[in-house]
């Protein structure tokens, strides 16, 4: 087992000082138990804690390290940048070079808004949706999470279903009941609501790769289609949350992978490199209502700012390169599939889901994981949190629950991926003795 005397210093020294010692709530470990490790250090498909452990690292950040950690072309192009200034608060044409970039690389993207974090890029996008059609009710789905605005946590996943609570404090009953929701992957309960608030619905925002239930997969009929042609029909918008699948399960995203064209989409992470960033964009009549263009007003002081530019700029030019997604996605099922045969081995019941590099290990008895309620009703949650510290003890470190995505890195190598099923069969061995 590992030393983590410094890690629990600092999570005591912490817990004084920050709600949950965190400053994000599935961090602190609450749903696998143990001490939240602090990280020292990242290095390519590494991390260290303070107590100088090193991990293989399946979390990037939670999704933006697609190269890897501290990447040295990114940190050098960082490091130039911030020599001239780190912030302006005024236009910069690192700005222009990356929306240009962003422009030719997303296909629904015509006009593209840079913002701090995926929660502005949803919840902009949503306002801009309600200027755009004049109706203010919108779609989700059951354990969708779109960020911490109010109108989204309402039956959101990630962090508010690790903790049983799926509704927030604090989000008004009357502003909730603009939110309406359905199970992912069924086009009737949708068709249901769009009848029962005739012209009221604004949009539908969904992840066309849910990741904050753990990866989900799509049905063969032809969702995301369905989706858009309800849409059409009903006068409103979809809208793609991609700040976790954008440029992660393809170089244009989900919506190229599968073909689906969206009215307005919204990233993060991978974008900014792993800085603090965030971008909705999409066809350019409706983003020409946003202010000073319209009379949908946003704003931010540090939009745009040219560090998270610079990053985003080195991190997606290196994604175009030919290859490249189709060898993360086969390291990604390399690794999946040694999992899997891992528990069958230690006679440990698990399905898997995976989308390009983004993937989720289930510890359950049914032949699939396809919704939510899947997760709550069927998982063996406390196995997962069991699973967690074994692999944090033989080196391995995953998100904290099992409603996360895991991410593969170009930064993985073979090597890595061999440890990481060895790491597993040990871990699964000792549980199940």
């Amino acid at each position: 087992m590992s030393v983590i005397r410094q890690s629990e210093s600092d999570f005591a020294a912490a817990r004084k000082l920050l709600p949950g010692g965190v400053n994000s709530p599935v961090r602190a470990f609450k749903s696998v138990g143990g001490t939240p490790r602090f990280f020292a250090k990242a290095k390519g498909a590494y991390v260290w804690d303070v107590d100088d452990n090193q991990y293989i690292d399946y979390v990037g950040s939670w999704g933006p390290m697609i190269l890897g950690h501290a990447h040295p072309d990114v940190v050098k192009g960082v490091q130039e940048t911030a020599e001239s200034g780190m912030s302006f608060g005024a236009p910069c044409e690192l700005e222009i070079e990356l929306a240009q970039l962003v422009v030719d690389m997303v296909p629904s993207i015509e006009v593209v808004r840079f913002v701090n974090s995926g929660t502005e890029a949803t919840m902009s996008a949503l306002r801009l949706a309600r200027g755009f059609t004049g109706r203010d009710k919108f779609i989700k789905f059951d354990g969708g999470y779109h960020g911490h605005a109010d109108g989204f946590l309402v039956k959101a996943g990630s962090g508010a279903a690790t903790f049983g609570e799926p509704d927030s404090a604090g989000v008004p009953n009357d502003y909730a009941k603009l939110t309406l929701t359905a199970p992912f992957n069924d086009i009737e309960a949708v068709r249901a609501l769009f009848a029962a608030n005739k012209g009221e619905i604004a949009c539908i925002i969904v992840e066309p790769v849910p990741g904050n239930t753990g990866v989900m997969l799509l049905n063969d009929n032809g969702f995301l289609q369905q989706l858009r042609d309800i849409c059409d029909a009903e006068g409103a918008l979809l809208i793609f949350d991609e700040v976790m699948c954008g440029f992660r399960v393809g170089p244009g995203g989900a919506q190229q992978r599968f073909g689906i064209t969206p009215d307005l989409t919204c990233l993060g992470k991978i974008i900014g490199g792993g800085l603090p960033v965030g971008a909705y964009g999409g066809r350019e009549e409706i983003m020409r209502r946003i202010s000073p263009d319209g009379p949908v007003y946003q704003a931010g002081t540090l939009s745009g700012n040219p560090l998270a530019m610079r990053a985003g700029l080195e991190t997606l030019s290196r994604l175009r390169a030919p290859g490249f997604y189709e060898e993360l996605e086969a390291r990604t099922t390399r690794l999946v599939e040694g999992l899997l045969a891992g528990c069958k081995a230690a006679g440990v019941p698990a399905v898997a889901n995976q989308v390009g590099a983004m993937f989720t290990v289930f510890f359950t008895d049914l032949p699939a994981v396809t919704c939510c309620s899947d997760v709550s009703r069927h998982c063996d949650l406390g196995f997962f949190g069991r699973f967690f510290n074994a692999m944090l003890d033989e080196g391995v470190y995953l998100a904290p629950s099992q409603y996360e995505a895991a991410f593969m890195s170009a930064a993985h190598s073979d090597a890595d991926i061999d440890a990481t099923i060895a790491a597993a069969g040990r871990a699964l061995a000792k549980l199940k003795a």
